[in-house]
């Protein structure tokens, strides 16, 4: 049996600390659009089922995503080649207003999920930081939507870059089971300093899914990791992608050896202008 990585519990369901995101392999790299055209040319099913499988090998077996039919296929695929189900933790966007199409109608979204395999559905920041009302103190709306998700048999939660979403889920005691936030070192995308995301994760009623632990690529892993891995709490967890099974492999390593508190050892990368350290 492989090895589990350390888990967690949301919701009733236990999901591994470390998650596999999913921007690398669709083409959200938050750098440059010709950075997303590489990455759309270069990913295929083969390609992502090859992360996805790399990820489940080394038993990480929950994957944050969009609903995405190409991306469900690669996870299907990497199930069958582990033997192994993959926990969706699925971020779908709906209309909030009357007269947008009929098809990204919440209801038929969460059908959408649904039939995707999602055991958690969170709504997409764009929804949820849309509904946060700051005057109100309180996230609009939003007790429909969980009710939604709840039919349907999955498990709510949000996702927000807005650290007020947490805050307002909790004082209105919110049907949710966790929290997407961002949060990494550098303080990227996140609007306010690093250290008040922290204090909020902390505080957090419920476990915290983080996300852009690298900063979309911009630290080295073993310093985002490091900081991640130091300042959440144990029931919280880490969301990160990669682009090919070797990153998965070295992120999970690293990860490994920091929540066994001891310092990484790996093979470095060589360059001729670091021959004289050898």
């Amino acid at each position: 049996m492989m090895d589990q990585f350390p888990r967690t519990e949301v919701g009733g369901i236990s999901l591994p600390r470390l998650i596999a995101g999913t921007n690398w392999l669709l083409g959200y790299s938050h750098t440059s659009l010709a950075k997303d055209k590489f990455i759309k040319e270069y990913q295929s099913r083969e390609r992502i089922a090859a992360v996805l499988t790399a990820f489940l090998e080394r038993g990480v077996d929950a994957v944050m995503a969009p609903l995405s039919p190409l991306l469900n296929e690669a996870i299907q695929d990497a199930e069958n080649r582990v033997g192994r189900a993959m926990i969706r933790i699925l971020t779908p966007s709906f209309n909030i207003q009357p007269g947008g199409p009929a098809s990204d109608e919440p209801e038929v979204v969460f059908d959408r999920a649904k039939a995707l395999g999602a055991t958690f559905c969170l709504p997409h920041q764009c929804v949820t930081d849309a509904l946060v009302d700051r005057m109100q103190g309180k996230i609009r709306d939003l007790d429909r939507y969980t009710a939604m998700i709840r039919a349907r048999g999955m498990i709510p939660g949000l996702s927000t870059h807005m650290p007020e979403s947490i805050v307002y889920a909790d004082k209105n005691n919110a049907d949710v089971e966790t929290y997407i936030q961002i949060y990494n070192s550098m303080g990227f995308l996140m609007q306010v300093e690093v250290d008040w995301i922290m204090h909020v994760i902390q505080q957090a009623h419920k476990p915290v899914m983080t996300i852009k632990p690298l900063a979309a690529g911009k630290l080295q892993p073993v310093v985002g990791l490091a900081f991640v891995w130091n300042t959440i709490r144990d029931q919280d967890m880490v969301t990160i992608g990669a682009t090919t099974p070797d990153e998965v492999c070295e992120v999970v390593d690293i990860s490994r050896d920091l929540l066994a508190r001891r310092t990484p050892d790996y093979e470095l990368q060589k360059t001729r202008s670091k021959a004289s350290l050898t």
